[in-house]
């Protein structure tokens, strides 16, 4: 087969109309993808789908023309890290499907899921009850490549849903495991450079943290989507504190055995809790009742300006006090 032609390919396993009704079970009504006729078709389109998907990912990262070189190269750099995550996350929506890494995803997944224990929390995981749970992600990959849709099917939602939440599950592990390595690095970098805790707090662990988030809403409002834009600024952060803080007083609670944890708030979050009700009322006040519900583009000067005096703020208050 070509390369030229390879997201072209037909494969010689695909069923037609006149499949049954086990073959549907898993395809969404009304989706143009078909599940493959046999095993020996499963895997033959499994491998092929599985190629086409890392080569044309590698040649978005390549071809992007929005991205500049230095960010290609960290790309780059970062693929093999991408691939790992890919290998181990389900994602069975619109978009990103692909039958056979949702497949594999799934088989592979407790084999981070054992990394990840063992590497955060020097937990063993491995047992019986792993192996249970290895042959039911396995045995659930193996049916998933056999009666999923290819191509640009859809499946069906009844299985998607549980599929998505846990791979939504292992994401949140590898964004832990992340964040974990993250901030032993900028330890190390404030121990080498002698800069304090806090300045490496509110300055490279919360740009590290947002950069993604950043980006994905830049590229969301170039593509006309900013609504979607705007409000997933605020709801990040927001799910961020809600989730964040109740997971963390729980685990707090489960730790300490105690019914009751005092909590000090320091000037430096009374500053940021400022700063965002400066920012959230000027926003209204900008949107609402001057410009009659369009947020002007000045805006964002002012939201900018606004962070630089509150990084200046953070740090006079905290050498002042100090």
């Amino acid at each position: 087969i070509g390369v030229e032609n390879e997201d072209h390919f037909s494969s010689p396993y695909h069923v037609m109309e006149d499949m049954d009704l086990t073959d549907r079970l898993c395809v969404q009504e009304g989706s143009a993808g078909y599940p493959a006729y046999n095993w020996k078709g499963a895997w033959h389109d499994g491998m092929h789908e599985l190629a086409v998907h890392f080569r044309e990912y590698w040649r978005d990262i390549l071809d992007d023309e929005e991205s500049g070189r230095l960010e290609k190269f960290l790309l780059i750099c970062e693929f093999p890290l991408t691939v790992s995550r890919k290998l181990t996350v389900s994602i069975p929506c619109d978009g990103s499907y692909c039958r056979s890494l949702v497949a594999l995803s799934l088989a592979l997944s407790p084999l981070w899921l054992s990394v990840y224990g063992y590497t955060s929390f020097d937990v063993n995981l491995w047992g019986w009850k792993m192996g249970i749970f290895v042959a039911c992600t396995f045995i659930g990959g193996l049916m998933i490549l056999r009666y999923a849709p290819g191509g640009d099917g859809t499946m069906a939602a009844v299985l998607a849903v549980p599929i998505a939440l846990y791979g939504f599950v292992i994401a949140a592990t590898w964004i832990d495991w992340i964040a974990d390595k993250l901030v032993s690095l900028l330890g190390f970098l404030g121990v080498v450079l002698r800069i304090p805790n806090y300045i490496m707090g509110i300055t490279v662990l919360a740009w590290g943290n947002s950069m993604a988030d950043l980006s994905a809403n830049v590229a969301m409002a170039r593509k006309g989507l900013a609504n979607m834009a705007i409000t997933a600024c605020f709801a990040g952060p927001l799910f961020n504190i809600l989730v964040g803080c109740g997971a963390g007083f729980g685990v707090l609670r489960s730790v300490t055995q105690k019914e009751f944890n005092y909590v000090t708030l320091t000037p430096a979050i009374n500053t940021g809790f400022l700063f965002c009700f400066i920012n959230c009322g000027m926003l209204l006040v900008s949107g609402l009742v001057i410009n009659k519900g369009v947020i002007p583009a000045r805006h964002g000067y002012f939201a900018l300006a606004l962070y630089f005096v509150y990084i200046f703020t953070s740090l006079l208050l905290q050498f002042f006090l100090s």
